[in-house]
């Protein structure tokens, strides 16, 4: 039942983009990857703010690029989040079967191995621009909680959760630590990933790319939980579909020392980011905060 909330001029252009969002999904995958990269060379002149937070992170997490080096990958990124608004679609409104059809899933059994054990299970995952999608098509075969941050946008964030509970999973707010535990507890697989500033109050700083970054200690917290079991799982965007894969779950993790834990998942997120930067998730402000009040990496605040 539509939610007469939504029944307003602000959502006006949510309701165009969810349209085109549905009729997207109709379109075939190249033809997709095409109009994707198009509508992110288009974005690219005029996201100023976005466009100078790419060019910050990049450019500090790989000194050896030369400038127009940067500015390519800048250049691939905002394809490939034109690129997103599809899979965004497809992660929403896309049938599992086409969605199989573009799987290529590599070292499944890491994930198979586990749920046959009992325990908790967190699927560590990057902020990619087919994060969405990745989560949904674990969903083809698995009952998984995601855990997510609520949109600021209440029609898009409904659309989102309406989006992934009738493919079957289970919705959960970043913020409920309470029912995350409860997950957990529960051996109920969660899909999580922390590369985010959350800020001092919420982090320890830890190497990553060779900065000293506000790294989220929640991950290390979890695994504590019902001996849970911590499995790399990344997801790709490739020239025929996308590659899913899952690595052995973390050795002696977690361990008393939280920098220590921090940084072992930053050099795990790191390696995953190195097989396709172009496709993380630059325009993010990742090392907004600063150890010791050093200045942040950027000009727009």
């Amino acid at each position: 039942m539509l939610n007469v909330e939504f029944i307003h001029p602000k959502f006006l252009l949510t309701w165009i983009l969810i349209l085109f969002m549905r009729i997207g999904v109709f379109i075939p995958f190249k033809a997709q990857v095409v109009a994707g990269k198009a509508i992110g060379r288009m974005m690219y002149p005029f996201m100023n703010k976005l466009r100078s937070t790419a060019y910050s992170n990049i450019s500090h997490c790989f000194p050896e690029k030369k400038q127009p080096q940067v500015e390519r990958l800048v250049k691939r990124h905002f394809e490939a989040i034109g690129v997103s608004f599809f899979e965004t679609a497809n992660a929403y409104y896309g049938t599992d079967n086409k969605i199989k059809k573009l799987l290529n899933i590599k070292n499944e059994h890491f994930f198979k191995d586990a749920l046959k054990e009992e325990g908790g299970i967190i699927l560590l995952c990057s902020h990619f621009m087919p994060l969405m999608l990745g989560s949904r098509a674990l969903l083809i075969k698995h009952t998984i909680a995601n855990i997510y941050r609520p949109q600021n946008n209440t029609l898009f964030d409904s659309a989102m959760v309406k989006g992934y509970k009738k493919n079957g999973a289970v919705m959960i707010k970043s913020t409920d630590t309470r029912s995350i535990i409860k997950a957990i507890n529960n051996s109920l697989p969660i899909w999580y990933a922390p590369d985010q500033d959350l800020g001092k109050n919420n982090s320890v700083f830890a190497p990553f790319f060779g900065i000293q970054t506000a790294t989220a200690s929640a991950t290390a917290r979890l695994a504590k939980n019902n001996n849970t079991r911590v499995i790399p799982y990344s997801f790709i965007r490739t020239s025929n579909g996308y590659l899913m894969s899952f690595e052995k779950p973390i050795s002696n993790y977690p361990s008393n020392d939280p920098i220590h834990d921090a940084t072992v998942i930053n050099q795990i997120l790191e390696k995953q980011i190195n097989h396709s930067p172009e496709q993380y998730l630059w325009i993010h402000r990742r090392f907004k905060t600063r150890p010791n009040d050093e200045k942040n990496f950027y000009k727009f605040n």
